[in-house]
C-alpha cells in the first residue's frame, strides 16, 4: 500500500512509478510520471486555501481520498489527498505512460498522441470523473497501485505550471524522459 503520510511535496515525489488503474469496462493502469503538489490553507493555489466548500470537500478527507474536479468547466482532474484529515493537501497527478488497456484508452482519447501527457487527458484516458470525487484510491474503483519508484536521479523538481498563484513553489516532479 501507497505510503500517504507526511509533507504534500515528499508523498508527491514518492507517488512516481506508482500506477493508477480503473476497470470500467475493460482495465487501464497508467505508471503515473507527473504530479504536483498543493499544501491546503498555506498554500494560495491550492483550492483548499479558503477553507471547505461543497466542491473541495472531498480534498479535506483521510489520505487516500479521491479528489476530482472539473478544470475550466472542461476537463475532469484527479488528485490524491495526504495528510491528515481536514487538512486539504492533494497531489494533482499530472501525467503518466499507458502500460495496461491501452485499446480502451485509444477508444477514449479518440487518438493516437498525446494521450496521457495532461491531467484533463489522463483522467479521460482512465474514464474517471466527477462520479468517482470523494472515493479511495485504496480501495474505490480508481486504484493507486504500488509501482517501482523511479531512481531519484531521473526526477526533476520544478515550480507549478498552469497556475498563476504561488507558481514559483518547487512542487511539480517529473520522472525525466516523461509527458
Amino acid at each position: 500500500m501507497p505510503d500517504l503520510s507526511g509533507p504534500v511535496e515528499e508523498v508527491a515525489r514518492r507517488l512516481l512509478g506508482h500506477r493508477l488503474s480503473t476497470d470500467f469496462g475493460g482495465r487501464t493502469v497508467v505508471v503515473i510520471q507527473e504530479v504536483e503538489a498543493y499544501g491546503g490553507a498555506d498554500d494560495p493555489a491550492s483550492h483548499a486555501y479558503r477553507g471547505r466548500t461543497v466542491r473541495n470537500a472531498s480534498m479535506f478527507g483521510p489520505a487516500g481520498t479521491l479528489y476530482v474536479y472539473r478544470s475550466y468547466g472542461v476537463h475532469w482532474c484527479a488528485n490524491v489527498v495526504t495528510g491528515p484529515e481536514g487538512t486539504g493537501e492533494a497531489v494533482l497527478i499530472r501525467g503518466g505512460r499507458v502500460v495496461e488497456g491501452m485499446e480502451m484508452v485509444l477508444a477514449r482519447r479518440g487518438r493516437r498522441d498525446h494521450l496521457t501527457d495532461g491531467p484533463g487527458k489522463l483522467t479521460q484516458a482512465l474514464g474517471i470523473t466527477g462520479d468517482h470525487d470523494g472515493t479511495s484510491v485504496l480501495t474505490g474503483p480508481v486504484r493507486l497501485e504500488e509501482g517501482p519508484a523511479p531512481n531519484p536521479a531521473p526526477v526533476s523538481r520544478t515550480p507549478r505550471i498552469g497556475i498563476s498563484r504561488e507558481a514559483e513553489r518547487p512542487w511539480r516532479f517529473v520522472v525525466d524522459g516523461g509527458p
